[in-house]
């Protein structure tokens, strides 16, 4: 496509084949690519590695398999996130039936977005909120998640006044 098997290193004046290509970042630049792929003796591949190196802005990796510590999901953090929201936005709250739907939607919303500027980098964050009339009857919950456990996790909260209660669980997934 771009006649990359016609194309010579100034310095090393061998050619460079379209298949050693395919196989190196596109950062880097046609005069390491071809120093690299032809194989040349050390000191011009140095030569050229250098010159391309000085080229380039930024050669981190950026294919990340695991959050960096400081950036990996909590629950405690998370938890007290969830827990400051509902105790402003649910305080002494009154159940009303017609309005459940769109106050659950709302504080789904309200904590995901809280959640991602806590800087989770790299995270989906999934929150599902439920609410329900406090009758004093029990109510049992649960998920069921096929995660990788080094990286993903979830946090729940569980919030109660006399007339509702809510179950918020957020659950934050790393993307590879």
């Amino acid at each position: 496509m771009y006649g990359y098997e016609k194309l010579r290193c100034e310095k090393c004046t061998d050619g460079l084949s379209a298949e050693a290509l395919a196989f190196l970042p596109p950062e880097v630049t046609l005069h390491s690519l071809v120093a690299v792929a032809t194989g040349h003796r050390r000191g011009v591949v140095l030569q050229c590695f250098e010159a391309a190196m000085g080229e380039m802005e930024s050669a981190e990796n950026s294919y990340i398999i695991r959050p960096n510590f400081q950036h990996k999901f909590r629950a405690a953090p998370v938890k007290e996130c969830i827990k400051s929201i509902l105790k402003e936005e649910l305080g002494n709250k009154q159940y009303v039936a017609e309005e459940v739907p769109q106050l659950t939607r709302f504080l789904s919303e309200t904590i995901k977005d809280k959640l991602k500027e806590m800087g989770f980098d790299r995270y989906k964050m999934v929150v599902q909120a439920v609410i329900g009339e406090q009758r004093g009857e029990g109510v049992k919950m649960a998920a069921r998640c096929f995660w990788d456990a080094d990286t993903d996790n979830y946090a729940e909260y569980v919030f109660t006044n006399d007339y509702l209660f809510c179950v918020v669980a957020a659950f934050g997934c790393f993307y590879y």
